[in-house]
């Protein structure tokens, strides 16, 4: 994995899976590697569903039955590409202003029949304003990106 030290942050992982089957898993599977303790809500979350359509959000569900849709789906290109908005911002609360969002990109890239690589890219970090640098500390962090794509290889493991 890799990184820089600017507004933007990239990761890339090669995982044990065909192309289509590796966007399935990180689209419709996103709550299963997504840490349930990184959670904006006041309840336990019970489910994180990844809408697969332009227009769509990720949604954190509680055991309460409040939500949180914290990104909203900006490109949705099986089995290549998906960019998704990141609303939180660097006090770690939902952002409403979509002029104060970053974005993240994850393109899927065939490496043979039965493998993939997973390129990262969360751009755009120093929308957020004052002290961007804490989100891209905190997704470009051992609990950030780097955590969520070792479960998402655990699963295609």
């Amino acid at each position: 994995m890799t990184s820089t030290q600017t507004a933007t942050i990239t990761k890339d992982i090669t995982v044990n899976a065909p192309i289509d089957e590796a966007f399935r898993v990180f689209t419709a599977r996103f709550g299963d590697f997504k840490p349930r303790e990184h959670n904006l809500l006041g309840a336990a979350i019970t489910e994180t569903v990844f809408e697969p359509k332009v227009g769509g959000h990720i949604v954190d569900r509680a055991e309460d039955g409040s939500e949180c849709r914290w990104a909203r789906i900006l490109a949705y290109e099986p089995p290549s590409r998906v960019v998704f908005s990141w609303d939180i911002g660097p006090t770690w609360q939902l952002e409403q202003d979509p002029h104060n969002t970053s974005e993240v990109e994850v393109r899927f890239t065939a490496d043979g029949p039965t493998r993939t690589r997973v390129e990262l890219e969360h751009r755009h970090l120093d929308r957020h304003g004052t002290g961007w640098e804490g989100v891209r500390d905190g997704v470009d962090g051992d609990g950030g990106w780097p955590l969520y794509l070792q479960r998402y290889a655990g699963l295609l493991a």
